[in-house]
């Protein structure tokens, strides 16, 4: 009965860590409708998959697996070290939560509670803070309802208003009422979050980001010649995400005209991933290559391939994950990474084999690049981009140079020192 709710404590420990299930997905290298069926109890789990959730969630594999009153215990020793200013007695809990499981219950529910809200205001927070999508959208919702105020306020001015006049200021309401609908539905949908499949829709990138992972990052559609911009038509939601969506796609589209699905597969046989042998053969830039690389189908690729895309002030435009690599995607990213050390130094193609921290380690082989994008007027500045093609590494003792060790972000990084931290890690070094 113990081992056939470990998929249950798994989603409960996801919740209470502020993680969705693409997140954890993502860092374990499993689909996230694979993880779903997981915390329902529909598949077992074990071995070396449940060490890495653990080590994903910062906990034993033993609190996912035991009793009740293992993961209680555990609940309480958490409440216990996150109490500010008061000191428990830490020791006793066993003999607290076996006298009075129903109280002791109560406290870990209510410190998961806690950690949820707290984690909810600091994602809301984050999104307000760096999306200017939400802030259009809020922008757009007290304009309207400031609009029909106004206008509200003068209809009910006494004395008589010309018809001419009070049709318009109708007409007006009618408009600006309209209008404060869609902006409603519009940022109600930005908020709104689906647990179940934990995909974030209200966000254009993670939407243009969410279609292509269930397509696994390979569209046969523009391979054949379709039109990019019928694509986007057909299956993004807002005319935000479309926007977005055709950018991308026109970069896949092109990317595949110059760099044939055919030849890039034999490629691969003669050179292996060489993006500098690559972009001599097929005569395009290196970011082509690094795009074109990452979007190749996994019987063509021989490694699963991610991707990272950015602009010059570490904004990331496109995230594609890889099995164990993991990345946040409002500036909090370790800057030590290739893509954003690329950006000092345009046009110098970056590899770097990379070691992302934690308690179980991955190694990276990544390729970087940053470019400037074409300008329209002399003296104008040219914006920056950087890419990043991340490959996990076969054989982790092979690197002739020492690694660049890397964290997924200042707070749980364990490297020390580090001239780059912006803030202290919560975890001992070492890990």
């Amino acid at each position: 009965m113990r081992d056939s709710l470990t998929g249950s404590r798994i989603r409960e420990r996801r919740q209470i860590s502020g993680l969705r299930q693409a997140q954890l997905a993502r860092q374990v290298g499993i689909s996230a409708s694979y993880l779903n069926l997981i915390e329902h109890n529909r598949r077992r789990i074990g071995g070396k998959l449940l060490v890495d959730i653990a080590s994903a969630l910062s906990v034993e594999p033993s609190v996912l697996t035991q009793g009740v009153e293992a993961t209680l215990i555990a609940a309480l020793r958490e409440a216990a070290a996150d109490a500010v200013g008061q000191k428990a007695e830490a020791e006793a809990l066993d003999e607290f939560a076996g006298r009075f499981p129903g109280w002791a219950a109560v406290l870990a529910q209510m410190h998961r509670r806690v950690v949820s809200l707290e984690r909810t205001v600091e994602t809301l927070s984050d999104r307000l803070t760096h999306d200017p999508h939400l802030a259009a959208s809020m922008h757009e919702v007290l304009s309207a309802a400031a609009a029909i105020r106004s206008t509200a306020a003068i209809l009910a001015e006494p004395g008589e208003i010309e018809a001419e006049w009070r049709d318009r200021f109708h007409r007006n309401l009618h408009q600006d009422a309209e209008r404060l609908a869609e902006s409603s539905k519009a940022l109600v949908a930005f908020l709104d979050e689906s647990e179940d499949t934990g995909e974030r829709r209200g966000l254009p990138m993670e939407e243009v980001e969410a279609f292509l992972e269930k397509r696994g990052f390979h569209l046969p559609e523009l391979e054949s010649g379709q039109d990019p911009v019928s694509l986007a038509q057909a299956e993004m939601a807002s005319s935000a995400s479309r926007s977005v969506a055709r950018q991308v796609l026109d970069a896949y589209a092109a990317d595949a005209r110059a760099m044939p699905l055919e030849a890039v597969s034999q490629a691969l046989e003669v050179d292996g991933v060489d993006p500098l042998r690559f972009a001599a053969r097929f005569s395009v830039e290196v970011p082509t290559v690094l795009r074109r690389l990452a979007f190749l189908p996994e019987d063509v690729m021989p490694r699963p391939a991610g991707l990272v895309i950015c602009d010059s002030s570490g904004s990331i435009l496109l995230f594609k994950p890889a099995p164990g690599f993991a990345m946040p995607r409002h500036g909090e990213a370790c800057p030590l990474w290739p893509v954003f050390s690329a950006l000092n130094r345009p046009l110098v193609p970056i590899r770097k084999r990379v070691t992302l921290l934690g308690r179980t380690p991955a190694d990276f082989d990544c390729f970087a690049i940053a470019w400037p994008q074409p300008v329209s007027a002399f003296g104008q500045e040219p914006v920056y981009r950087s890419a990043m093609l991340v490959l996990p590494v076969e054989e982790p003792g092979a690197a002739t140079d020492l690694p660049v060790q890397v964290g997924t972000s200042c707070r749980i990084c364990p490297r020390k020192p580090c001239d780059s931290r912006r803030e202290p890690s919560i975890l001992s070094e070492g890990f």
